[in-house]
This record gives structure tokens, C-alpha cells and sequence, in this order.
């Protein structure tokens, strides 16, 4: 655990704050939450041990101040509420959003999914069509559906992705009867679905970037096989460890701070020196010499631990990308490709 409020990554944070408003005011919050967020909020809050009141004070004052800079004041409430979840989730996952808080609106079947365990949404389509199954994929996050991908046999996982690089839109009625069909086996409430764009090859990259090297790889391969220049497009879209050297270094100093340490020791133990250099030197001198000096006791360490590390952390920097706190690639805007 962090010794200091400030070494406490944004996760961290979030948990303390949580912790600090007490169960009722912590669950308010939280019942607006993603099913994912609220997942990970569980996971940080249950490891956080001897958190003392001078931390716990620190980060509710860094809460006040950023409170104060951001005031609502001069707006409506909903303008307010529908600009800062846009700039912190994007346009289409905010929509979905806004609509559930400002409308009261139930959660529909295919909302349904996002609150179960991957193993769990993964035998509830694998004997449907591999069309539905992109569907499906496309509509949950895309760190849920990497997971499910892992309890689906690899070449229906193959063949779901293809189509799902392929996916551009989908008829309202098509959606509504996947809809209706899911509300059915989950008996989930009936509500319509809007969803203006789902799949093509960038959700496939995102989807792609959180699972297994190997699967991944496996996946890829087939989609070659298959439509070369699909592949092509979905390849485009993706980013692996090694681009992160070609982020500016105030956006590695903000990824840095979400980071913790055991994470970052483990990913750079497989990287090259450019890279290391690129993490280490946007640390203070003290900080990059401890984890020097942690990097070496560590000793071997198995590729998966690396590889999960790594996963980690572009999915840290993707969200942060998302919420407009950092740019991936290098000037000019880019997003990074493999």
C-alpha cells in the first residue's frame, strides 16, 4: 500500500473517497457506475489496508479543490452532467448513460450482460449464430468482452471477431429482437435499444488489445485468412506496449501516476532499454532509482505476469485517452498502430 496519499494511483483514490462517504452516499454513487467500474472500485477498496486519517483527509481535499475548479454553477444540472460524461466516457457509452440517469430508464437485456461474469455471458451465446455473438461482444465493454473471448473455443471466438470487424450498423429491429431475446432467458425487464454504430474494426482492436497475446495473435491470424484487407484496418486500430514510447512526456507523467508499482515493474521487465528509459525518465530521480533496484530483486518473472502487466496498463492509458487526460502517439494527434 501506498505510504503517502500522493503515491496512491487514481483507483486508489476513488476507493478512499468511497470509503470515506460512508456505505450510503458510497452506493449512490456507485449505482451510476459502469458494471465494469464498479467492479474494479470493489476490487481497490477491499485491497486497501491502513489507510490513515491524515491520507484519507488528503484525498478528500484533493476531491474538494477539484470540486471547486470544476463548480457546476451558471449551468443546468443536466448540461453540466451530460458535457463531463462525454469528455470522461465519449459519445456513445455517455449517451447510454445520461439516458439511464435523466430518464430513469431500466436496464435491457443486452445492458443485462454487462453485469455478469464473462464465463457466465459466454454460455449464454456460445451455441448462437457467430453473427450474434459479434453483436453481443460489441455491445458489453471491451475488457469484458476480451474475457469472454477466453471461454469461447478459438476458432468460433475467430470467426465472431471477423464479423465483428465487418460490423458497421445493425437494423433498430434486429437489435430490438436480440433484445427481446436476451430479456427473455435473463428475465430482464422489456425496453427497446438504441445503438446507432456497433462492431467495425476499431471495437475489434479495442476488444483485441485486452486479451491474451497468444489468443489475440491466434484471432488476427484467422481474420488474415479470411479478408486480408478487414485485417489490415483492424490492425491499424491497435496499439501494443512498445508504441507507448512514442507518447509526449506529460501524458507518460499522468499515465505514471495511475500505474502502481508491482504492475510497472513487471511490464518493463520485458521491454527494451528505449522504453525503460521512456518510463524512467519521466520519474523522479529518487522513484526511478527504488524501482531500479526493485526491477533487479524481483528476478525472472513468467511471460504471462508480463504480458497481464502490460494488458494492464494500455487499458489504463486507453481510458485515460478516452477521458481526454493524456494522447497516445506521438505529435499531430495520432492514435498509435501496430
Amino acid at each position: 500500500m501506498a505510504s503517502e496519499a500522493s503515491d496512491f494511483t487514481g483507483l486508489d483514490r476513488a476507493a478512499v473517497l468511497l470509503l470515506s462517504l460512508g456505505e450510503d452516499q458510497a452506493a449512490e454513487i456507485m449505482r451510476h457506475l459502469a458494471p465494469r467500474e464498479v467492479q474494479r472500485l470493489g476490487v481497490a477498496m477491499s485491497k486497501l489496508s491502513r489507510v490513515s486519517a491524515e491520507q484519507a483527509h488528503a484525498v478528500m481535499r484533493e476531491f474538494r479543490e477539484k470540486l471547486e475548479q470544476q463548480t457546476a454553477l451558471g449551468l443546468g444540472a443536466n448540461d453540466f452532467l451530460r458535457g463531463a460524461l462525454t469528455k470522461a466516457l465519449g459519445g456513445e457509452r455517455a449517451n447510454s448513460l445520461i439516458e439511464r440517469i435523466l430518464h430513469g430508464g431500466e436496464s435491457s437485456g443486452l445492458e443485462n450482460l454487462k453485469w455478469l461474469e464473462p464465463r457466465a455471458i459466454a454460455d449464454l451465446i456460445k451455441l448462437e449464430h457467430p453473427q450474434v455473438i459479434a453483436l453481443v461482444l460489441a455491445y458489453i465493454e471491451p475488457e469484458q468482452a476480451g474475457e469472454v473471448l477466453h471461454f469461447l473455443p478459438e476458432r468460433q471466438a475467430g470467426e465472431a471477431m471477423l464479423r465483428l470487424a465487418a460490423l458497421d450498423g445493425l437494423q433498430p429491429s434486429a437489435l430490438r429482437e436480440l433484445n427481446e431475446a436476451l430479456e427473455e432467458q435473463l428475465s430482464g425487464d422489456s425496453q427497446s435499444v438504441q445503438v446507432s454504430t456497433v462492431g467495425g474494426p476499431k471495437v475489434t482492436a479495442e476488444i483485441l488489445n485486452r486479451v491474451e497475446t497468444a489468443l489475440s495473435s491466434a484471432i488476427m491470424e484467422h481474420l488474415r485468412s479470411q479478408d486480408e484487407e478487414l485485417a489490415t484496418k483492424v490492425q491499424e486500430q491497435m496499439f501494443v506496449f512498445d508504441d507507448l514510447i512514442n507518447v509526449d512526456d506529460r501524458s507518460m507523467q499522468t499515465l505514471l501516476r495511475e500505474i502502481s508499482s508491482e504492475t510497472l515493474i513487471l511490464a518493463l521487465k520485458g521491454t527494451n532499454n528505449a522504453l525503460k528509459d521512456k518510463f524512467l525518465s519521466n520519474m523522479s530521480k529518487r522513484a526511478a532509482e527504488m524501482l531500479r533496484d526493485d526491477m533487479e530483486a524481483k528476478g525472472p518473472v513468467r511471460l504471462s505476469e508480463v504480458e497481464g502487466a502490460q494488458k494492464e496498463i494500455l487499458q489504463i492509458a486507453s481510458r485515460l485517452e478516452a477521458a481526454g487526460q493524456i494522447q497516445l502517439g506521438s505529435g499531430g494527434g495520432e492514435a498509435l498502430v501496430g
